[in-house]
């Protein structure tokens, strides 16, 4: 018998983790950047699952010189050509860096073998090169993290309905979106799939719970900080310098330049 489902997460408690959960984040961040820590963190799961949203809340406020969102486009034609894996490699952190897999190498397990844009042996041939791959990335020193966003059916349908009524999140509804309520069952068969090969010791795959989606971003978060070794950094010790006194300078009249008209005046 399923268990009753967790209430949702009320807004004043979510805010007040989620501040204190960023302020952590900012902390690994220095770490990061002090120790010369590689982490990749993969973000998968269905359509509307919550993924982009987390994302945006774990880098909003990090520095994106250090953080940064790898959403790549459809491959080109010579990216088609290439070992599956090269395009994403080159997206991968140096040293000091994060990087934020908005979708990744996955892709191939799930919407390119169910709607067939790849072949059965293309398909087979990354079930058997991908935990390799993943291991090669851990031995080579990069820490790892795999989350998959599960969402219901009926919670699913709900976002797409709200993404098709609401003209500021319209863009984020796509044909293949909608392709996937009819290949509902076939895209859990793939993942499925995906997990008997993919979830390894090395590398394993996280499962988010996300019907709720401040409980997901919450618990996603916080498992990522806790998997990291990461520790305070003392930031450098800075000081405003006092501003040295007026040479003659002298701005140029407001007339000579042109100014953006103040809307917020109208309001």
């Amino acid at each position: 018998m399923a268990g009753k489902a967790a209430a949702r997460v009320p807004r004043k408690s979510y805010e007040k983790e989620l501040l204190r959960l960023q302020t952590e984040l900012v902390r690994l961040q220095e770490w990061v950047r002090a120790e010369g820590a590689r982490v990749v963190v993969v973000f998968e799961g269905r359509d509307a699952a919550g993924k982009g949203g987390t994302i945006k809340r774990v880098a909003e406020h990090l520095n994106p010189r250090v953080a940064r969102i790898a959403a790549l486009p459809k491959p080109t034609e010579r990216e088609r050509t290439q070992w599956y894996f090269q395009r994403y490699v080159e997206h991968l952190p140096a040293a000091g860096e994060i990087v934020l897999f908005d979708r990744s190498w996955y892709n191939r397990a799930g919407v390119e073998h169910v709607m067939g844009f790849c072949t059965r042996e293309e398909y087979q041939l990354f079930l058997r090169q991908c935990p390799i791959f993943e291991r090669m990335l851990v031995e080579a020193g990069v820490e790892l993290r795999k989350y998959w966003f599960s969402v219901s059916d009926t919670e699913q349908q709900e976002r797409f309905r709200k993404r098709l009524e609401d003209p500021l999140r319209r863009w984020k509804l796509s044909p293949m979106d909608l392709e996937s309520i009819t290949h509902w069952e076939a895209y859990s068969r793939a993942k499925d799939e995906m997990m008997v090969h993919t979830d390894i010791s090395e590398a394993p795959w996280y499962v988010v719970e996300s019907d709720d989606k401040r409980r997901a971003r919450l618990n996603m978060i916080a498992h990522l900080l806790g998997s990291l070794p990461y520790h305070d950094v003392p930031p450098p010790v800075l000081e405003l310098p006092v501003r040295p006194e007026s040479t003659g300078y002298e701005r140029p009249p407001r007339d000579l330049q042109t100014f953006v008209p103040d809307h917020a005046a109208s309001l």
